[in-house]
């Protein structure tokens, strides 16, 4: 089990932050839908759909610290990144859709901007492992 890598330091945050996020992010979007569906749906949907992604991304990374490939826990976080990003500039540029804030609305500003940088340190994570298992880190 050469390749395995005990999540530590870093790798502990990053799990321990995709975890917390979808655990906020699915309670945050079945609260609103479920009692406010015409309220807000696209904010509201876009919680949701971000909540699914970052459970898949933990799920994903998780199996990376138990030796599976980094390929699809890189996959999901390039898809996480772009969703902040589109999601961020969206609610910019259609703040009809967003009166009430999602996940991803303004970068992830209602998170303290983590939802922009989490993606990019679970990237850095994945890369020293990959480096690690070649043998260069």
């Amino acid at each position: 089990m050469a390749d395995r890598i005990v999540p530590r330091g870093p790798a502990t945050a990053v799990l321990l932050a995709y975890a917390i996020f979808t655990v906020a992010a699915t309670s945050r979007s079945l609260v609103q839908l479920g009692m406010y569906p015409s309220r807000a749906p696209v904010a509201y949907s876009l919680s949701l759909v971000a909540a699914v992604i970052y459970g898949i991304g933990l799920v994903a990374m998780w199996h990376v610290s138990r030796g599976a490939s980094t390929r699809v826990a890189r996959a999901f976080c390039v898809v996480e990144l772009c969703g902040v990003v589109a999601v961020g500039a969206l609610s910019l540029a259609v703040p009809a859709w967003f009166p009430d804030p999602s996940v991803w609305s303004g970068f992830g500003s209602g998170y303290g901007f983590v939802p922009t940088v989490l993606p990019l340190l679970a990237l850095w994570w994945l890369h020293t492992v990959d480096r690690h298992r070649a043998g260069t880190a």
